[in-house]
């Protein structure tokens, strides 16, 4: 029995997108920190989506910072301290839109995937320090 519905792409040039993940090198990404490292994964304009493969070492700390969109994040290896608790190799966490946090500290050498559908802000006790969304990461990819 036929589909009663035409399921063809209308967009007949959609392709799916592979990263070769394994074969990038990975770059530094806060200025004057070496213990901070990603691998860009994906940075979608049209969505605001951005996915990175991150890596800290033991001892990095992220600034304080606010979800502006959902983000989930997946522990593929090390240990993470955030808010009150921990993230461990194989926890997965979702955090929802406007979510805020305290430093973020990689208590070993930690490796995770962070898939975010928008940008993040960073303060400290009086200011916004930074904001970081598929724009940045896209300037940073080239």
């Amino acid at each position: 029995m036929g589909l009663s519905q035409e399921i063809k792409p209308v967009n007949t040039e959609l392709m799916d997108t592979l990263v070769e993940a394994s074969k990038m090198d990975w770059m530094p990404y806060v200025e004057g920190d070496d213990r901070a490292f990603a691998k860009i994964l994906y940075t979608g304009s049209e969505s605001g989506t951005w996915a990175v493969l991150f890596r800290w070492l033991k001892g990095f700390s992220a600034d304080p910072h606010k979800h502006l969109a959902g983000s989930h994040t997946f522990i593929l290896s090390g240990k993470l301290q955030v808010r009150d608790g921990l993230l461990n190799a194989g926890d997965y966490v979702y955090e929802p839109n406007g979510m805020l946090h305290d430093e973020t500290t990689a208590l070993e050498d930690t490796e995770y995937l962070f898939i975010s559908n928008g940008p993040v802000i960073f303060f400290d006790d009086k200011n916004f320090t930074g904001y970081l969304g598929w724009e940045e990461w896209q300037r940073m990819k080239g």
